[in-house]
This record gives structure tokens, sequence and C-alpha cells, in this order.
């Protein structure tokens, strides 16, 4: 059987592709990093693969917003390639600054046109575009707190109908962002995501119960820590599953002894056997 195929989309200010590259090729997967510039020459080429990555990293110096950069390629120059990719029953997945793009392209909550006169106090939650205004329902803002967080997290998974989680419960993986912090514009729009079973990963503590500071890193709204989108193949995390994918990656791995792999490697797993 012919190895699933990865395109690992990279921007200046990216700093994950080879990490997440090395995790699905260990996955079994083949992986190759793409410039966005050389995807945006034939976006096409995404026809060949069946996932789409977009790791972490700072891109563009995550000037304007964090994400918010790349949010504005993806969405005005790939829409539709990556409309059609999603809808031939592929998989996207976002980490941490990919989170942010794709939540920021509308690509996990789609964006609602609001008439001109609309008013949202968050700037973060709009967008121009024409003579409306767009308000992109869920965004992540600054940290709570408004400092840098990197920290090893515990994290409570309902996979629903995500395939990259299936078979997690509760793992450790560690978090490293300046704007994790998950908010939605209105209650409306958060009822609709648990209600559609889209939040499918949250900080928690220790024992598994959701708990404030340190737990939850960043002051998420309902302790988020991802969100997918209403089929459930396309995913954005916070945490990097990709930074624990080798059991010694975890600080206390000396203590609670050698397991046989990180906790983030099923994640990249499951894309694999998706297609298998």
């Amino acid at each position: 059987m012919a190895a699933v195929r990865v395109l690992i989309l990279r921007a200046p200010g990216t700093n994950c592709d080879e990490e997440t590259q090395f995790a699905f090729e260990l996955a079994g997967a083949h992986a190759c990093r793409v410039h966005i510039n050389r995807l945006r020459e034939n976006p096409r080429q995404l026809r060949d693969y069946q996932v789409l990555v977009i790791p972490g990293g700072f891109s563009y110096g995550d000037d304007v917003a964090a994400g918010k950069i790349l949010a504005n390629q993806l969405r005005y120059y790939l829409g539709d390639e990556l409309q059609r990719f999603r809808d031939d029953d592929k998989l996207i997945l976002g980490i941490c600054n990919g989170f942010q793009a794709l939540l920021k392209a509308g690509l996990i909550v789609p964006p609602a046109r609001k008439p001109k006169h609309a008013v949202c106090l968050n700037p973060d939650f709009l967008g121009a575009k024409e003579d409306a205004v767009e308000v992109i329902p869920a965004t992540l803002a600054v940290n709570a707190h408004g400092r840098f967080e990197d920290r090893w997290v515990f994290l409570a998974t309902q996979p629903g109908r995500c395939p990259f989680l299936a078979g997690y419960d509760r793992w450790q993986v560690p978090v490293a962002h300046g704007e994790g912090r998950f908010l939605c514009s209105d209650e409306a729009t958060w009822q609709a995501l648990e209600r559609q079973g889209q939040i499918v990963l949250r900080y928690v503590d220790a024992e598994g119960r959701l708990a404030g500071y340190p737990f939850n890193p960043n002051g998420s709204q309902g302790n988020v820590a991802g969100v997918c989108d209403v089929t459930g193949r396309v995913l954005g995390l916070m945490p990097h599953p990709e930074r624990h994918i080798l059991p010694t990656q975890h600080p206390h791995w000396t203590r609670r002894g050698l397991a046989s792999e990180g906790d983030g490697l099923r994640l990249f797993r499951n894309a694999v056997y998706y297609f298998q």
C-alpha cells in the first residue's frame, strides 16, 4: 500500500515544520515541507496529498495578530482548493500557530456576515470585506495574564467525529504560545460548538478535572485546548503533539518509567490509519 502523503505548509516564521515532518514519518507517512509561496504558485498540487498540516511557529512574525497574515493567504488565495480538499474526505491539522491560522481563516468555524453598522468590542473578531463586516465567531486571543506560556499541560479528550483523536482519553503535551486564549464572540456560538461536538480538547489538572491557571495556561473559555470543524476532519489545537513523540521528551520520564512512545504520536498515526 502506498504511503499516505502529507503536505506540511511552512511560511516565514514557521519553526515546527521539521518536528512535524519527523512525527508523520515515524507514523508511516511520506511528509513533504512546502513553502506557502510554492503552493500559491500551484494550488492544484494540494490534490496530490491526503493530509494538510499547518505547523507551529510565528508565521510572518505574528504581525497584526497571531496567524492572521497566513490566515488571509489561506482564505483569499487558496480558499477554493482548501474547500475541495476537505470535501474530498481529506484531513487538515493546525498546531498552535496553525490553529490560529485555520481559525482566523474561517476553516474551523465559518465567519458570519453582519450589517455594516455591527459593533464588536474585540477587534480580533473583525475582518473587512467590501461593504459588510465579517465577524469571526471564535478566535485565539492574547493569554489572559498577558505573558508567553511554555509548560506541559494535561488534556482531556472528547474525540467525537475527529479521526485525529481516536483512542485518546487523557494525555500530556507541552504548550508554547502568547496568544492561545480561545474565545467565542457570543453565547450562541459557544452553545453551537458544544452541541455539535466541536470542542474536542480541554485543559485539565492531573486528575482530569477542569481547573484554572496554571492547568489552563491561557484562560481559554471553557478550558478549550482544541476544536474541530463540523465534519471532524479539520482539527486545530494549541498544544504541541509533535513535541512529545519520543518517550524521552517528557521531563519526568526517568521518574515514571520509559513509556513505549510519547503521548503525541497516536495523533499522527491516527491520521495515517484513516486512509489505510
